[in-house]
């Protein structure tokens, strides 16, 4: 059988499409509040109007957080950074007190034979070198019987990981 006349398809690299487009979106690092506009804020005007109290950080707009939501900003040494109001209720700390602690101190994997290895790694990751969107489920690190699903991206500048605590108004927290 030969071969001559034969042709095979031609392989290509096909690079992302305009469907792979992420947008972004500011807000504040405390509150949660959209910037005025979505336009990249001046160095000397990052800090949020509607707080006073926030900077303003960049994220994935389909990972940044509402103003109803618990979120924290952790850097790669998994050092915190900043909390929102909605996340010293659910970790009963204030901010103040959380700031430059490990998160392990706030947050942990919430089952307890689960590797901590894959929550760690998708916060390094966000924080250092991925901009993918990543769930975890965690829970406070003192209290068991409750799953809290976590949204983790980056966020910035500087960069950083957000992680977002969906569902946890208490209504939503699911016990076990």
């Amino acid at each position: 059988m030969s071969r001559i006349g034969t042709t095979r398809p031609t392989l290509r690299l096909v690079q992302g499409t305009h469907d792979d487009e992420v947008a972004w979106s500011w807000f504040c690092g405390h509150c949660a509040a959209p910037a005025p506009s979505n336009e990249p804020p001046a160095p000397t005007a990052r800090v949020c109007r509607q707080c006073g109290l926030g900077v303003l950080l960049e994220a994935r707009a389909d990972a940044s957080p509402s103003p109803r939501d618990a979120f924290l900003v952790v850097d790669s040494r998994m050092l915190v950074h900043a909390m929102s109001k909605e996340a010293e209720r659910l970790l009963k700390v204030r901010e103040e007190v959380a700031v430059n602690r490990p998160l392990s101190e706030l947050l942990v994997p919430a089952e307890a034979e689960s590797d901590a290895s894959g929550f760690a790694a998708a916060i390094a990751a966000a924080a250092s070198t991925r901009d993918e969107l990543s769930h975890a489920f965690v829970r406070p690190w003192n209290t068991y019987g409750v799953r809290v699903r976590a949204r983790i991206a980056t966020c910035g500048p500087p960069r950083a990981a957000l992680i977002v605590l969906e569902g946890t108004r208490p209504p939503d927290l699911q016990l076990l």
